[in-house]
């Protein structure tokens, strides 16, 4: 798919970079200067002779360097000229930042858009869109300033959104909740470069192990089954369709030019091709951080602890929702564990081990639930509110994560002290959720993938 120079190249032109510090042209040279990208920067204006310190080009064509990405912030009607500008200097890949296209009805400029891009085998992503980040290589083409949005750190989750505004403001929050990120692509219009492009580079992409996607339409329903069919073998893919309604259909319509279609028959592609469908962003990045972060279970079959009684009954009613197996302790391990708890504790499941669990009661149990061949997978709801639960949890849960034996999630609702407790877990790559209900759907949305994988 030779997409690669758009997240690795050594050498990129902005074109259309204004003095004024608040234009595109402008915030995207200071995202890559400040964002420390490596390679070369060349500028290119033709009514500056500087800028940042940069010697501004009139044209790419005055460029003496091989330049291997080009990032076009110049408005619509001069798009096409500079594409052709591009192309005698030998650039093959180019994000189209400019907006004014098909979106608001400009569909003659769209083609003199496509006609170039066919006649000199053109890669572009956009018109009309927010463009890449790579956490890696530092490739930022996003026209919001850093310190409006948050850049993620390197991480291996990429996302793919065909809304900028969508895509900008999710990002930004999912930083602060501190997810990590490989690639962030926003692709606007897609007269090229389309969803199925991505989706299948990403599927060969070291650095990503999970593929987000936000979706309003796809341009080509039979390649975008194929490539998450083939995809999704190897990595999961979380899809949100945006436009399921009829009033949503039309919004779509004037956002990127794309017809939404029939939701149903979206949904039945992502079940076909085994993608896993989010209701809400929120549900997106929940369940990203379980495919991230866990590896995979030898069935679906999940043993719950809890030292909060209603806890557990609330994971029990959410698993019973969602469809999710609840375990059943093998006898050797019921009766080695009835000798070493309080008579007060039921083995059962939900373990409910009371308001009194230490940390080495927590041990027992996790220890029994890693040898018991019964148990796929664990909920441990640890609310560190109970007065006997030391900051020492924390050191338990990521040994027991570290065998790397069985999927584990933590549920833990609270304040400061929970939270602290929590980023702590995060960073030692245990999954987290306030609440049982979420927790207990993430589990099983990971079960699910694999099970149909």
């Amino acid at each position: 798919m030779h997409l690669d120079k758009f997240f690795n190249a050594q050498s990129t032109a902005i074109i259309g970079v204004s003095r004024d510090p608040n234009k595109v042209g402008h915030v995207i040279l200071r995202n890559f200067l400040d964002g420390g990208y490596n390679g070369k920067i060349f500028v290119v204006n033709p009514n500056a002779e500087s800028i940042e310190g940069y010697h501004s080009y009139k044209s790419v064509l005055d460029i003496q360097d091989e330049v291997e990405l080009a990032i076009v912030a110049v408005p619509a009607g001069f798009v096409p000229k500079v594409l052709e500008e591009c192309s005698k200097k030998k650039i093959k890949h180019i994000i189209i930042d400019s907006a004014g296209f098909k979106e608001v009805g400009n569909e003659v400029l769209e083609k003199r858009l496509e006609d170039v891009i066919k006649k000199h085998k053109l890669r572009i992503i956009g018109p009309n869109a927010l463009g890449v980040f790579d956490a890696y290589s530092k490739i930022d083409s996003l026209f919001l300033p850093r310190y409006r949005m948050s850049r993620p750190n390197e991480g291996s989750i990429s996302f793919v959104c065909q809304s900028g505004a969508i895509g900008s403001s999710v990002v930004d929050l999912a930083t602060a909740q501190g997810y990590g990120f490989a690639r962030f692509i926003s692709y606007g219009n897609a007269v090229d470069v389309d969803e199925s492009d991505l989706i299948e580079y990403l599927g060969n992409d070291s650095k990503t192990k999970v593929i987000c996607l936000y979706i309003e339409g796809v341009k080509n329903g039979k390649k975008f089954l194929e490539v998450c069919s083939k995809v999704s073998k190897k990595k999961p893919i979380i899809a949100i369709k945006g436009g399921v309604t009829e009033a949503g259909a039309k919004a779509t319509l004037s956002h990127t030019g794309a017809l939404a279609g029939s939701a149903d028959v979206y949904f039945g592609i992502f079940k076909q091709a085994n993608i896993i469908r989010a209701e809400t962003l929120e549900d997106m990045f929940e369940y990203a951080k379980i495919l991230e972060k866990s590896i995979k279970p030898k069935g679906g079959r999940v043993q719950i602890i809890t030292n909060g009684g209603g806890y557990g009954i609330l994971a029990t009613d959410s698993a019973a929702k969602d469809g999710v197996k609840l375990a059943e302790f093998s006898k050797d391990i019921a009766k080695e564990l009835r000798k070493k708890l309080p008579s007060i504790i039921n083995i059962s499941n939900p373990l409910d081990i009371v308001g009194d669990a230490t940390t080495e009661r927590y041990s027992m149990c996790l220890d029994a639930c890693m040898k018991d061949k019964n148990i796929d997978a664990l909920l441990v709801i640890v609310l560190v509110q109970t007065p006997l639960i030391a900051t020492d949890i924390v050191d338990l849960l990521v040994k027991t994560n570290n065998l790397k034996k069985k999927p584990m999630v933590v549920v833990s609702a609270g304040g400061e002290y929970t939270e602290t407790m929590r980023a702590k877990l995060e960073e030692n790559g245990i999954p987290t959720y306030t609440y049982p209900e979420d927790g207990i759907q993430a589990l099983s949305q990971l079960t699910r993938y694999y099970r149909n994988k």
